[in-house]
């Protein structure tokens, strides 16, 4: 069965044209696990281009928690294409259970590979991804290309699982692969004078000088830990990675901090697309 969901609640939701989704959802192993996520659309012009995963999902005789931000640009088909496929890729895997790193790592660039081949359905755009997969409550393995990011919060600090890939931390990597990176008065560095991340998934006119290459991140989830926020860069723009934690470090709700998150970054006009799982360890 394709992973099509974005309600936790296992309702097909299919795509995010409306302005605003939410839902949320709980651990059935352990009830002291639960998650809720939110997404807006932020002021852009166009569709909303965000994606998300929320779930807890049966796999043999173990359950995962799949937790997903997939940030789509130049259209939204990249990123709905992920939000289908990535984790199907990651669980075919042979060795997901004994080399989990490693198959993830594979599985995104096997799904890579299937954009790319697929790029005249599905346009010229790409996405950025963060994913976290939670086994069996115990272990945490964080993955990600792009500047959606991961934020685990331990004894009330927060700690960054992801890697921001940006232009300008990999420039040296852009030019020997014969790109340049643009740094112009007033804007972000950029790929090309195009795209504002180093690391994606699509496209294909920039992806010579582009990889997805994912940073993988494995962390232990002990009595220390009491939530995850997985994130699009709407939130990072306008909020460290502390601010955000102390922002819903109160909110028992998994689902309402993530909203709470959403509305915080708002308030400090954050004007992108923006979406948000919180994990919550009762």
């Amino acid at each position: 069965m394709s992973l099509n969901w974005v309600c936790s609640f296992h309702l097909k939701a299919g795509l995010f044209p409306c302005g605003t989704d939410t839902g949320k959802g709980k651990s059935k192993m352990s009830k002291h696990i639960t998650h809720g996520f939110h997404c807006m659309k932020g002021k852009s012009n166009h569709d909303m281009e965000d994606y998300v995963v929320s779930e807890f999902k049966k796999k043999d005789d173990s359950e995962l928690g799949l937790f997903a931000i997939f940030d789509g640009h130049l259209g939204h088909d990249v990123a709905k294409y992920l939000q289908n496929h990535l984790f199907d890729n990651i669980l075919k895997e042979h060795d997901f259970w004994t080399e989990t790193e490693d198959a993830i790592r594979r599985a995104y660039h096997s799904t890579d590979a299937e954009i790319l081949d697929k790029a005249r359905l599905l346009g010229r755009g790409g996405s950025t991804a963060v994913t976290a997969i939670l086994i069996n409550g115990q272990k945490l393995v964080v993955a990600n290309v792009g500047d959606s990011r991961a934020v685990i919060c331990k004894n009330g600090m927060g700690k960054q699982l992801s890697v921001d890939h940006e232009p300008s931390t990999e420039k040296r990597k852009i030019e020997s692969r014969g790109g340049f990176v643009s740094n112009l008065p007033g804007d972000v560095p950029r790929v090309d004078g195009q795209l504002a991340v180093a690391r994606a998934f699509g496209d294909k006119s920039l992806k010579v000088h582009l990889s997805s290459e994912p940073d993988v991140t494995v962390e232990v989830i002990d009595d220390n830990v009491e939530f995850i926020i997985l994130a699009s860069d709407g939130i990072w723009k306008v909020m460290s990675n502390q601010e955000a934690v102390d922002t819903i470090k109160n909110i028992k709700d998994a689902q309402s901090a993530a909203k709470l998150l959403i509305e915080a970054a708002i308030s400090k006009e954050s004007k992108d697309d923006i979406s948000c799982i919180v994990v919550r360890f009762h």
